[in-house]
Parts: C-alpha cells; structure tokens; sequence
C-alpha cells in the first residue's frame, strides 16, 4: 500500500473521554436510582405498578445475572466484585484499540454499570434490583439502571462486531 492510501495510526485510548463519559453517567444515574428505590419509594417496601406489564419493586441480589449464585456466603460479594474489576480491566485494555466512538461509549456503559453494581456489592452486600417486567404471572429477573446499562451495550457492541467493516 502506498502512504497515501493507509488508514491513519489509531492514538492509544483515543476515544477514552466517550468511554469516560459514559460510564459516569451510568454510575450515577445507577447510583441514584437506588438510592430513590430504597430510601424514598420503598418506604415500606411494596409493589408499584407502572403498567400491566412493568412494576418498581424491591429485590437485593447477592448473586449475579438473573439471581444466579443468590444463595453464596459472605465472601461472594467480594468475589464478584474481584470479578467485575477482572472484566473492567479487560474492558479497559480492549478500549485501547477503539476508534469508532459508540463503540467506546458502549464499552464506557458496561463498566458504568459494573462500577454502579460493584458498589452496592460492597456497600449493602447485594445488589439493589427494582424493575420488574411481567406478562401475566411470568416474571423476567428484576433489574436496574446498570443492567440495562450493560445490556443494551453488549447489543451494540454485537451489532458492531457483526456489521462494520474489519479494521
């Protein structure tokens, strides 16, 4: 190839600020949210109903996705917090080489929602989990702000891997 027609060097951690912004973001929109669930709505803890098929309730996870592991002892949290840092530096390694931007933000988002996680880990023990989706009797895993947070990234992150160009 000649130099007129190679793509650019890709800056180290180019689009950390993206990354940065986001998970903040989603930390403390996390943060926040739990805070209001606990301290001012389930006060006494109870059943809200938002819509026929979506409820606030109150549900302190000491497992991990979907109420796995739920019944651990008193190290698990710091296990899964010793987890989630092992996840965050991977994340953060493989933010490195990002350069497309939503890719970035999308990265920044699961360890916003890692970050927000890990802290009620070692604060409450557990994780605060207050949306609660339902058809009918069935019950989808209560979640929160970092879950979703998480979950719609990785769709990104696939749809990204699937469909862009190969770098």
């Amino acid at each position: 190839m000649s130099d007129s027609t190679q793509a650019p060097a890709v800056r180290p951690f180019s689009k950390l600020p993206s990354a940065l912004t986001a998970a903040v973001l989603v930390a403390v929109l996390d943060q926040a949210s739990k805070w209001w669930i606990v301290e001012k709505l389930m006060q006494p803890p109870r059943i809200v109903p938002l819509t026929p098929f979506l409820d606030l309730v109150l549900v302190h996870n000491r497992g991990i996705t979907f109420g796995m592991f739920n019944n651990g002892g008193s190290l698990q949290p710091l296990l899964f917090t010793a987890l989630a840092i092992v996840i965050a530096a991977g994340l953060l390694v493989w933010l490195k080489g990002v350069t497309r931007c939503w890719v970035a933000t999308a990265i920044g988002a699961i360890l916003g929602g890692a970050i927000g996680n890990v802290l009620d880990r070692l604060r409450l023990g557990a994780v605060v989990d207050f949306i609660d989706a339902h058809i009918g009797d069935w019950h989808w895993p209560a979640f929160n702000v970092a879950d979703s947070a998480i979950s719609v990234a990785v769709v990104l992150i696939a749809v990204d891997a699937l469909f862009s160009a190969k770098e």
